[in-house]
This record gives structure tokens, C-alpha cells and sequence, in this order.
């Protein structure tokens, strides 16, 4: 193996196309053939909920969101921010998160933490309402 990997993100395969969940999920960790860091592209279109209500949280993974571009809504356990472009977010390990995008541009982030070779997320229903401002499906 060669000491470095180069992949663009759009040739990632996106596990959501072709669902209704709008946006992309884009995992570029083993295509990369990262053995320490997961690296993951999310897409959230305007005005969608990508999560669609639900959220989740990491039994030991903290996790950093960089969002690039647009203005992302999130939940961080009880508290709710609008996360700009060029700003980071660190989570801690057991903190539930989710997020949407409220707003009329496109979002884009970046999801980085350490790779554990095994999941270690716990989907929570019903986390938050739906947004009446945020399409939960698919357009």
C-alpha cells in the first residue's frame, strides 16, 4: 500500500441515494484505507431534515462536524444552535446530536473521529419534532 490516498468524495458510494432520507452520506474512510481516523461527507439539502426527527449518539466516539458550507441547525442534547460555514463543532462520546438544514443554500459537512472498526452509534427515535419548515423526505 502506497503511503497516501487520494478519493473524490462524489465517486463515494452514498448509501441514501435512491431512499427517501434527503441528502447524502458519503463515507470516504475505507476508500481512503484509513486505519485511525473515519472521515464522512453529509450533504443536507435546503430546507430538509436529514435525520427525519430522530437522532443518535456515540457510546465512545467524540466526533468533530466542520461544517464548509450553508448553515446547518443542530441539536446537542437539549440545546439547539445555527452552525455557520467554517465553524466546528466537537461532540463528546454519549451526547445525542442531529441535525437539519432550515435554511434556502445547500449544507455541507464534514464528520471526523477516531475509526473503531465497529459501530458504536445508537439511533434515538423521535429525538426532536419534525420541522414544519424541513422536508423529511426525498424531493
Amino acid at each position: 500500500m502506497s503511503g497516501y490516498s487520494i478519493v473524490r468524495a462524489d465517486e463515494v458510494e452514498d448509501p441514501y441515494a435512491g431512499t427517501e432520507v434527503p441528502g447524502e452520506f458519503r463515507r470516504l474512510t475505507g476508500d481512503l484505507g484509513c486505519q485511525q481516523v473515519a472521515l464522512t461527507l453529509i450533504r443536507v439539502p435546503p430546507h430538509s431534515d436529514f435525520e427525519q426527527g430522530t437522532g443518535h449518539f456515540h457510546d465512545e466516539i467524540e466526533e468533530i462536524y466542520l461544517v464548509t458550507s450553508g448553515t446547518l441547525t443542530m441539536r446537542l442534547g437539549d440545546d439547539v444552535h445555527e452552525i455557520g460555514p467554517e465553524t466546528a463543532v466537537r461532540v463528546a462520546p454519549k451526547t445525542p446530536r442531529s441535525h437539519r438544514n432550515l435554511g434556502d443554500e445547500p449544507v455541507e459537512m464534514w464528520a471526523i473521529s477516531v475509526q473503531l472498526g465497529r459501530g458504536d452509534a445508537t439511533k434515538i427515535d423521535d429525538f426532536w419534532e419534525a420541522s414544519p419548515e424541513a422536508s423529511q423526505h426525498r424531493r
